[in-house]
């Protein structure tokens, strides 16, 4: 060949299509075939992989010759141009172009494919393609080939109508030239079915798959539209060296996308970016390096070279895809340890047979290896405390959210769990420009032998570092975080599981309390609380015990009190979450009112731990709140000897004062009133002023009262509570004003005053003398019930003792007796309704009193006032009779108990012994009709039965123990009433 054919066609196409054209004479087999591979690899394998294929040619020749690879396509005149830059074309190449089943790359691995059929792709769009480069162009036309054919005389198989001819396996040289800035150029001649923007709008599309998938493409430019990619490597800010990097790929305008790449010996990773922060990729297809027909659903892209079948759709069976996943445990550690779980496959269906094959790969490899980030163990003080807390101060250099745990803890099934601990590393918000660096520690675990707490927030994790074994960190451990984790298989921690752990933990008061805090928003509904009934407690006494709801809450203790008869929990350790689970909140009347504290003093009443127990909380307690059994406790007195509480007094108790001279109270040894105080000794039962003995639902009077028996019996029931003032049987009689105004003023016995039907006002009422009188027959001040009968009870405050003085509505046995004599002493002078209301009362009681314990009066009270023989008196039982019947003889009460009153007195009822008959005529008539009935029922109480006569002057004659007619203004006569008509009313005419 000559110097100018060789310039002419530096390839030497002229002998390649000579070598074709013979094979096609010789075989028209071979012409078929190859016409067949080319219609199936333009219809099925390459139909829409134009600018793919041509990209990764492109990207293959930057690779070789060491440059930044750059894409450009324009359309021009109806033609797409397609330049890039890199390695021109060479003999080798043209080769694989028109050899269809040959490739001309020698090195695989350093090259995106391995077969040179790619660029049958073009023929999808076009019948006219031309490869420009500096090193010489070709051309490849339908229209020649049919040419060439004809000229060569070979038979085409088929009708000619219907055949298509294999374009690309003759090439001719061409003279045109790539553009200045491009080392090869592909011209595309589109056939009139292509729509050249639709094509270009097509390829924008692929324009940010492919610079993801060929990093020796640095741009493509589409038209107008630009993409550039830029790369970071992030290892170059990292101690460790962990080899991720940082891709951006910027699009037309601002639009930019960025994903951390991860590269292991077999695959490229790819994670795209959002806000900053790595997300999971969306269900994709495996590219091998470009896309192919592999469906994904990985968190993550995967490009890789793998074994694909000639048209790169589908992987070879057979191929190991299972080794792709090596090393992605380092991926997973490389993340920022908050985004880690973002590479773990989610639950599905596989969405292809190699989907399943690397999701089964992934989770194993994350499963086995030290990625996932735990709570790192922090230092303690020796109450179990860590020496921080959170998440540090704010001017700290290292970041503790994430802090190395321990690897071993209490908890059995995690013992032996593996945690690496690297270097502190320095992490950067990837793209977010200028963001500040923040370093942090890495401690890390394998998943199967790690731990999680749903939820757990940073103030639990730093109390539960060294007890669960290594433990998720919070950022992790939320619910979002469950099903990734649930997929690592990592063991999860319940709050029944922390309740088991608790127990036998040797830990300060201050760290369950911290614990307890920690747990608290936990708690959030009846099954929670259920779940922590096994949580240790803190006693004060310096017991673990078992489960809140056998504790005993008070929180208004300040120091710790040992009280071994109940389970009180220490004070320092008191948080509401304990009354939320259970706990019984008792303050210290609580406690001592506790019946566990009443059996410990029946049976040891002297034991020094529970004296100083007690009267501790007695110092703090209320003593009207406080029990009376206290008083067993046993306290020493002056000359040492131990004697109940309630049998000893304070020094210079005024009790004293006022008690008979052989009274068996001591008192308490002064020693014991420095160090405890006077208030505690009294709160307990150590005499002052009066003590009172209080029960709850008594059952019989067994509380050592005086004439307690006798009071119960009179009770019409047992009363829900007993309260009384006790000893009041040593009071020495002169000395009751003094003892009375001594009750009154302390509010906790003056309120015992106030209820007569309690003990201490009956007991008052009975036995208690002023001036040799009971006070039961004393009369108040302001009762004039009684008056001129009872004597006055003079006092500066007579109302605090109202219950214990006379009681007009509760007659007595004493005082019916009383009432009796004072109404037969003629030096008394009550007046008429005083009488009379006295003799109601007495009435009423009848059926109260012992008629038989009563002596009858030698004289009685009249209506009058006076005093009578009582054969000479009657009781009033008809009131008309008192019109008739002098006043001096009658007895007068209340209507209704006339008959009682008679009884009392044994006395005759006035109408036993006198009878009375109308002598006088009058005019029959009823109430309705009458006007003066209507008037006089509006005025008095007068019958409405019977009937009504009018009389101008009424007399009676009496008859019986008084003989005698009288005048009266009306009367009743069995159902008929009798009127005296008053003078008629004048007239208003006259």
């Amino acid at each position: 060949m000559s110097a100018d054919d060789v310039a002419a066609d530096p390839f030497g196409t002229a002998g390649l299509r000579a070598g074709v054209l013979a094979a096609w004479r010789d075989s028209p087999t071979r012409l078929r075939e190859d016409a067949a591979t080319e219609s199936d690899l333009v219809r099925a394998g390459y139909r829409d992989r134009l600018l793919t294929e041509l990209a990764q040619n492109a990207a293959d020749a930057a690779a070789k010759a060491g440059v930044a690879g750059r894409v450009v396509v324009r359309l021009v005149e109806g033609d797409v141009h397609i330049s890039n830059t890199g390695a021109p074309l060479d003999l080798a190449g043209v080769h694989a172009l028109t050899a269809l089943r040959a490739s001309g790359k020698a090195d695989p691995t350093a090259s995106v494919g391995r077969f040179g059929v790619g660029f049958t792709a073009v023929r999808t769009v076009s019948d006219e393609i031309e490869v420009r480069s500096t090193t010489g162009s070709i051309r490849f036309s339908r229209d020649l080939t049919w040419e060439a054919l004809r000229d060569n005389a070979i038979t085409v198989p088929g009708p000619a109508e219907t055949f298509t001819p294999p374009v690309l396996r003759l090439a001719w040289p061409t003279e045109a030239a790539p553009p200045p800035a491009a080392d090869t150029e592909i011209v595309l001649r589109l056939r009139s079915d292509i729509d050249p923007e639709s094509l270009l709008a097509a390829m924008r599309a692929e324009a940010v798959d492919l610079l993801l998938e060929l990093p020796a493409l640095q741009s493509i430019r589409i038209g107008d539209a630009a993409f550039n990619s830029t790369e970071a490597d992030l290892s170059a800010r990292r101690s460790a060296g962990l080899g991720l990097r940082e891709l951006r790929i910027d699009g037309p305008g601002s639009e930019r996308q960025v994903w951390w790449e991860y590269r292991t010996a077999r695959a490229r990773w790819l994670l795209p970016l959002r806000d900053g922060r790595p997300v999971s990729a969306a269900h994709d297809v495996l590219r091998a390096p470009t896309r192919s027909d592999e469906e994904l659903s990985l968190p993550a892209l995967l490009i890789a070279d793998i074994p694909m079948q000639p048209d790169r759709r589908r992987v070879l069976p057979g191929a190991r895809v299972a080794e792709f996943a090596e090393d992605y445990a380092d991926f997973a550690r490389a993340l920022p340890p908050q985004d880690r779980l973002v590479l773990v496959p989610t639950p599905g269906f596989a969405r292809s047979e190699v989907d399943g094959m690397l999701r089964e790969a992934l989770i194993r490899e994350l499963q086995t290896h030290p990625w996932l980030p735990v709570v790192a163990a922090r230092p303690k003080t020796s109450g179990g405390m860590p020496e921080h807390s959170g998440m540090g101060s704010a001017d700290s250099t290292v970041d503790e959210s994430f802090s190395k745990p321990e690897a071993a803890g209490s908890d059995a099934d995690r013992r032996g769990a593996q945690v690496d601990v690297s270097d502190t590393e320095v992490w950067t918000a990837a793209g977010l420009p200028g963001a500040a660096l923040q370093p942090l520690n890495d401690a890390t675990a394998v998943p199967t032998r790690a731990s999680v707490f749903t939820g757990l927030s940073w103030e639990l994790a730093d109390l539960l570092d060294d007890i669960v074994g290594p433990l998720v960190v919070p950022e992790l451990s939320g619910r979002a975080h469950s099903e990734a984790l649930g997929v690592l298989d990592v063991h999860r921690l319940g709050l029944a599981r922390l309740a088991e752990l608790s127990g036998g933990l040797e830990r300060s008061p201050k760290w369950w309390r911290s614990l307890y805090a920690a747990l608290e928003p936990y708690v959030v509904d009846p099954l929670a609380a259920e779940e922590l009934g096994a949580l240790a407690v803190p006693l004060a006494d310096g017991r673990l015990v078992t489960g809140p709801r056998t504790a005993v809450l008070d929180d208004q203790l300040d120091v710790a009190i040992p009280v071994h008869w109940a389970r009180l929990v220490h004070p320092e350790a008191v948080h509401p979450l304990l009354a939320r689970l259970g706990a019984r909140s008792a303050a210290a009347e609580d406690l001592l009112s506790d019946p566990g504290l009443r059996a410990e003093l029946e049976d040891q009443p002297g034991d020094p731990d529970t004296t100083d127990a007690v009267l501790r909380l007695a110092a703090q307690a209320d003593p009207s709140a406080l029990p009376s059994w206290l008083g067993l406790l046993e306290l020493p007195d002056t000359t040492g000897e131990l004697l109940p509480a309630d049998e000893l007094l304070l020094p210079d108790a005024p009790l004293s004062a006022l008690l008979v001279p052989d009274s068996p109270f001591s008192t308490v040894a002064t020693d014991l009133v420095d160090r405890y105080g006077a208030e505690a000794l009294r709160a307990v039962g150590v005499g002052w002023d009066f003590s009172v003995v209080v029960e709850s639902d008594p059952t019989g009077p067994d509380h050592h009262l005086d004439d307690e028996e006798l009071w119960w019996s009179g009770l019409p029931e047992d009363p829900p509570e007993l309260a009384a003032v006790r000893d009041l049987d040593l009071v020495d009689e002169p000395s009751w004003p003094t003892a009375l105004r001594q009750l009154a003023s302390s509010p906790r016995t003056r309120e015992l005053l106030t209820d007569p039907e309690g003990y201490t006002a009956w007991w008052l009422r009975r036995h208690a003398r002023v001036n040799g009188t009971p006070l039961g027959l004393l009369r108040h001040p302001t009762d004039t019930e009684f008056a001129a009968l009872l004597p006055e009870f003079e006092y500066s405050d007579p109302d605090s003792l109202r219950a214990v003085l006379a009681n007009p509505n509760a007659i007595t046995q004493e005082l019916a007796a009383a009432l009796l004599a004072a109404l037969a002493d003629p030096s008394k002078t009550p007046t008429p309704e005083v009488v009379s209301r006295t003799h109601a009362r007495l009435a009423a009681a009848v059926d109260h009193l012992d008629l038989t314990e009563l002596e009858l009066p030698e004289r009685v009270r009249t209506l009058s006032s006076a005093v009578a023989d009582p054969n000479d008196a009657w009781v009033l039982d008809q009131p008309w009779f008192g019109l008739a019947v002098p006043a001096d003889h009658l007895v007068a009460g209340d209507i209704a108990t006339a008959p009682a009153l008679a009884t009392l007195l044994d006395l005759p009822m006035v109408s036993e012994v006198i009878t009375a008959e109308v002598t006088t005529q009058g005019r029959h008539t009823t109430w309705s009709a009458e006007p003066l009935g209507i008037i006089l029922r509006q005025l008095f109480t007068m019958p409405t039965d019977g009937d009504l006569v009018l009389h101008d002057t009424l007399r009676i004659r009496l008859r019986g123990a008084l003989e005698a007619t009288i005048a009266v203004p009306w009367w009743r006569q069995g159902t008929t009433t009798h009127i005296q008509t008053p003078h008629s009313p004048a007239r208003l005419d006259e």
